[in-house]
């Protein structure tokens, strides 16, 4: 679908150009909103074609001459020129250029006018630029500039040669589990430096990972960003889910005020599970489906969907993606030393050690010792020998007697 700001332009030019009346735009506005209910996503300017209001070849004269009015309002901006386009989004046009006083390239990304006028919209922009200037890492887009010209809000950034790994998926390509696991190291090194520095992204995905030619993953758009220590923000966003669907961590989905590190970690457990499986964790007719399934379904192991990967793999994933917080890793340093492991070929200690750790838990919670230990394994616990089971039994049987026998000598001894 196109963005709701380029629906809002396009709309306007139609009526301007008289190619449509306004109820005719309207009619179609309306039609959107009810497919979009039904979780079916479609722009404005197909629904006008395909109801006989435009042609193709409007549409795109049209496409064409607001583009061309995006380009000479970006070229105001003072010590850079704009070079073309790179990609539109909801919140922003994003453009190739060239500083002048450095002769070097960057991209500029730039508020639509409409969102200009909206102070959410630009105090986000503007914290946006703030949370990224405070970060210098090879792994993260490098943030240049931020400002107004012409009553146009800027960003100016780092120009990255390459593609997305979004791109790369929706080809209906599947990583190798090395590919995955040189990708994943790299960002989980840009995000140890952002929590490090009091900043949570909250929007790692697939789109947000830029690759070089070189490739060199680099961690961008820093939107969602908040600092771990900005009460104001998080209590004016409690309630609200920021973060997309396919990748949100439980407790985004939930609106939760005290969002940590532990949320990104599984934004980037459920790319990693997109690149080595091909699908995405949870599927759902809507938006609001999808968050449901993070909250509440579990999980189907990536090896149970691509037998190939290593049982590593499927360990550090579930546990990057529990759906308790204390159950995953407890920040990114962790989740190198195991990620590093297995890219040295070595098991993943800390994965399995936690896994252990929440069966235990599980039998002291629930006295069903005998019944999670005959359950079938995932994958988080295929391949262990038989017997690693009845030393976890026979600890826990043994804890339980020396209990019984202590609570028996407090008794005589009174």
């Amino acid at each position: 679908m196109a963005d709701f700001v380029n629906d809002t332009q396009f709309a306007r030019l139609v009526v301007e150009q008289k190619l449509a009346t306004p109820d005719e735009v309207k009619a179609c506005a309306e039609q959107q909103k009810e497919l979009e209910a039904e979780g079916k996503r479609i722009s404005l300017t197909e629904l006008m074609v395909k109801n006989g209001y435009l042609t193709r070849s409007q549409i795109q004269r049209l496409s064409g001459d607001m583009e061309d009015s995006m380009v000479r309002r970006a070229q105001q901006i003072p010590g850079f020129q704009i070079l073309g386009k790179l990609g539109a989004g909801a919140m922003a046009t994003v453009f190739k250029a060239r500083q002048l006083s450095l002769d070097r390239i960057v991209a500029v990304k730039v508020l639509p006018k409409k969102l200009s006028e909206n102070k959410e919209f630009v105090d986000r922009f503007y914290r946006e630029g703030k949370a990224a200037a405070k970060l210098n890492h090879n792994n993260i887009v490098q943030a240049i500039d931020v400002g107004e010209a012409g009553g146009y809000h800027y960003f100016v950034m780092e120009y990255i040669d390459g593609k997305t790994v979004y791109d790369d998926l929706a080809t209906g390509r599947v990583y190798s589990e090395k590919e995955a696991l040189a990708i994943i190291i790299q960002i989980a090194r840009a995000l140890e430096h952002a929590h490090e520095r009091g900043l949570i992204h909250r929007d790692v995905k697939p789109k947000n990972i830029m690759l070089t030619k070189s490739g060199l993953a680099k961690l961008a758009d820093m939107g969602l960003a908040r600092e771990t220590q900005d009460v104001d923000t998080a209590m004016a966003e409690a309630g609200r889910a920021y973060g997309t669907p396919y990748y949100i961590s439980p407790e985004q989905a939930r609106g939760e005020v005290n969002i940590d590190a532990r949320a990104d970690i599984y934004s980037l457990g459920a790319t990693f599970y997109h690149m080595v499986t091909g699908k995405v964790p949870f599927e759902g007719s809507s938006p609001s489906a999808v968050m449901q399934k993070h909250l509440k379904e579990p999980l189907v192991p990536p090896d149970h969907i691509n037998p190939n990967l290593s049982a590593g793999i499927g360990e550090v994933i579930e546990v990057m993606m529990a759906k308790r917080r204390r159950d995953r890793y407890a920040n990114c340093k962790d989740l190198l030393v195991d990620l590093e492991s297995i890219a040295r070929g070595e098991p993943p200690l800390l994965a399995r050690s936690r896994y252990d750790a929440g069966v235990l838990q599980g039998l002291a919670d629930r006295g069903e010792a005998v019944q999670v230990a005959t359950q079938p394994r995932t994958s988080a616990s295929a391949g262990r020998p038989d017997w690693i089971w009845m030393v976890v039994l026979a600890v826990v049987l043994g804890l339980s007697v020396i209990l019984n026998i202590i609570m028996i000598a407090v008794s005589l001894a009174r």
